[in-house]
């Protein structure tokens, strides 16, 4: 990733396009050398914004705004003087354009990003590898994705995908399956041998140590690793994984899915030292002493909140991660008849599934809010009830009972949820008299993480916020000590797996930097545009139609009693159908020009694009287009970014946007001469606004030239026969 502060309101290139083109069309540099200068500086600086800019093109504008500054022409010298203010005070801003083919405040028109890109943690290029799959080429879309993500399998099977949350399509109909069609391509490209890792970069000689092998840790280690740095990996378990390998079921991510992306970072050196936890087995100052000059912490955040009710400690209440973990390393054992688990996340769906696989007879989540307010995946809650878990919602546990040092039940009391002020959720409040006791025979909590710093004795000048996690510069990822860098849940808390990949590439970045010696950036990262591919040609009606799959589970019976992973995933066809209903939102930034123009110029009214206000749609049916076009090409002509295109195929007009045809009608020519006169519904629209525009002769469809022709023949004979009548 290349920074960049473009996510502000404005962006620097395009103020400085804006700027100089102004004083150009205003003749105030009128010297012709100093314009020439001022020209090539524009031409340089419209290259950078239109996505064309290369390595040379920064150093180039600096060097003729240098030569411009020192001029007799005042005016002159002044554009050149605040060009090179302009590349000194967002020199990143300029480079992020130049890097990334991205511009985050989206004014510079061609590298305005797309919001699913936009939206993901790791900055994944999403709409490229989405029409990549759709082109049947799944190991380039890996390629893509592991430019930013290296671990495109798991994700592809347990990402929050909050891509999907940001889908334009969503605005239409529903959004597009990203999670699952990135999942079905990882899978492919590794049965078929085509999940390769990238080259690496020379041998740096330096080591680095990473400690915590998760998703945040390992990529960190292979993005590192790509870099040429020598890096190990200390983990306190028994194998790779983190959270992905302890907190989440086999159901829902098979083992093997981590083993083999795991496998791919080894490939490229990257040393695993397992069962070592920091602070007890391994220590800063040994590892220090072993040569490692920079250190990367993505420890997690794998202790429990307490429930802090009375009984808890007396009647052994479970943490619902102590029991995810516990069955990950193999422990079947059941943990009782009747379950009851506390909290609404994902956590406490993991377990109360869990339970249910190991036999439990009742599992119930008991949850103080109603269902709504559930932050656990809609999906995960609807698998849950299908299987048999039971919900109480609006339930505030006030204290488990029990005897002989075991529970018997949880005594709970309804809740009513208010609105409070400054908050926009709605909080519980208990009702009086409402108490009323849950029977069970175990209870588990999962009412939130924290991160567990007792390995962390060792570094005394470790600064934490007050939530108990590690201070970085969110940025740089750096801590308050030197060379020691940080990400993942340590840092912000319980969060996702993407997340946690987000910060451990960042980290990395920042980690290279510091060994180089090279700055550390000021603004936040801006994703990488990895490529422009072409469209995915669909007929507007095939766009309307295709509809977002149901993904097919396993058998109900087998679900409630094995740890067989419940999704089978899309089946091929699915897949490229489902990556058709992409809007190629990279390329179309819905400015609604277009439409505009069509509306109110054309006054032809023939683009329903509803989904172009993203925050207020309204209906789209890219059908209508057909039943209204005249294809003008006013539309195509007016689009900033080539989005809208009018092309003549094989005697035909087409008219698409981003691969979606719009319209396709046969092209007309003069019968006579063979000129081109566009459609009949074209044709019609300009013989009704200026009459005297391609008309009928004798069944013949004639166009104006020849029309003329031939009527100048008709006079010029009308002539002749009058002059020889009069003789």
């Amino acid at each position: 990733m290349a920074n960049s502060s473009c996510a502000v309101a404005a962006c620097p290139v395009n103020d400085a396009v804006t700027r100089l083109d102004g004083i150009l069309a205003s003749g105030r540099i009128a010297h012709p050398r100093s314009r020439r200068i001022a020209e090539e500086i524009l031409e340089l600086l419209n290259d950078i914004a239109w996505g064309r800019g290369g390595p040379d093109h920064i150093p180039a504008i600096e060097t003729l705004a240098e030569t411009l500054s020192q001029n007799d022409d005042v005016q002159a010298t002044e554009a050149g003087r605040r060009i090179q203010t302009d590349l000194a005070q967002h020199r990143e801003v300029f480079a992020s354009h130049v890097d990334t083919h991205n511009c985050a405040a989206g004014t510079c028109v061609k590298l305005a990003p797309a919001p699913c890109q936009m939206a993901c943690p790791a900055g994944i290029d999403v709409p490229t590898y989405v029409t990549l799959i759709g082109m049947g080429k799944d190991a380039e879309a890996i390629e893509v994705i592991r430019r930013d993500n290296p671990f495109p399998w798991v994700c592809g099977l347990i990402c929050t995908r909050p891509c999907e949350y940001m889908c334009v399509r969503g605005r239409i109909d529903t959004p597009v399956s990203i999670k699952f069609l990135k999942a079905f391509a990882a899978e492919r490209a590794m049965s078929e041998g085509n999940y390769l890792n990238p080259p690496k970069e020379s041998d740096k000689e330096k080591k680095v140590c990473v400690i915590g092998a998760g998703p945040g840790g390992m990529s960190c280690a292979y993005y590192l690793a790509l870099k040429g740095y020598s890096v190990r990996v200390i983990e306190a378990l028994p194998s790779a994984g983190g959270m992905i390998f302890v907190g989440i079921p086999r159901y829902r991510l098979p083992r093997e899915v981590i083993d083999r992306e795991v496998a791919m970072i080894e490939e490229l050196g990257v040393e695993f030292q397992f069962n070592a936890r920091f602070g007890r087995d391994v220590t800063f100052t040994t590892l220090q002493a072993e040569g490692f000059e920079a250190f990367f912490f993505a420890i997690g955040a794998h202790a429990a909140y307490k429930l802090n009710i009375p009984g808890e400690t007396d009647y052994q209440v479970t943490d619902a991660i102590d029991l995810l973990q516990r069955v990950a390393l193999g422990e079947r054992r059941k943990p009782g008849r009747r379950v009851i688990v506390i909290g609404g996340g994902n956590v406490a769906i993991d377990a109360a599934r869990t339970c249910l696989r190991l036999g439990c007879e009742e599992v119930t989540i008991a949850y103080r809010r109603t269902r709504n307010e559930m932050p656990a995946d809609v999906e995960e809650v609807e698998q849950a009830e299908e299987e048999g878990i039971l919900f109480s919602f609006l339930t505030v546990p006030i204290a488990v009972e029990g005897r002989a040092g075991k529970p018997t039940g949880l005594r709970c009391l309804r809740a009513k949820l208010v609105a409070r002020d400054g908050s926009t959720r709605m909080s519980p409040v208990p009702v009086e008299g409402s108490d009323f006791v849950m029977p069970a025979d175990v209870v588990i909590g999962a009412i939130g993480q924290r991160v567990d710093q007792a390995c962390m004795k060792d570094l005394p000048d470790m600064k934490w916020t007050r939530r108990s996690t590690i201070d970085v510069n969110m940025v740089s990822m750096e801590t308050s000590i030197p060379g020691v860098f940080a990400a993942g849940d340590a840092v912000t808390g319980p969060a996702t797996v993407i997340e946690a990949i987000g910060g451990g590439k960042r980290a990395a970045v920042a980690i290279d930097r510091y060994l180089s010696g090279i700055p550390q950036p000021k603004m936040p990262p801006v994703p990488v545009r990895r490529s422009r591919v072409d469209y995915l040609e669909v007929p507007s009606t095939t766009k309307m139609i295709l509809k977002r799959p149901e993904m097919p589970l396993i058998a109900l019976d087998r679900r409630r009693t094995t740890f067989q992973q419940v999704e089978l995933g899309y089946p091929e066809n699915a897949v490229r159908e489902e990556a058709r209903r992409c809007l190629r939102c990279d390329i179309c930034r819905r400015c609604g020009e277009c439409v505009e123009i069509c509306r109110d110029k054309m006054k032809v009214d023939a683009l329903q694009m509803g989904y172009f206000d993203f925050d207020h749609p309204v209906e789209t049916d890219f059908r209508l287009t057909q039943e209204r076009c005249i294809l003008c090409g006013a539309c195509a002509n007016n689009c900033p970014n080539q989005a809208m295109q009018m092309k003549d195929v094989n005697g035909e007009r087409v008219l698409s946007l981003c691969g979606t045809v719009l319209n396709r009608k046969k092209i007309l020519a003069c019968e006579q001469c063979g000129a081109v006169m566009g459609t009949r519904k074209y044709i019609e629209y300009i013989r009704r606004r200026i009459n005297p525009v391609g008309r009928i002769v004798d069944e013949r469809l004639i166009c104006d030239a020849c029309l003329r022709k031939n009527m100048a023949a008709a006079n010029v004979d009308i002539f002749s026969a009058t002059k020889g009548g009069i003789r």
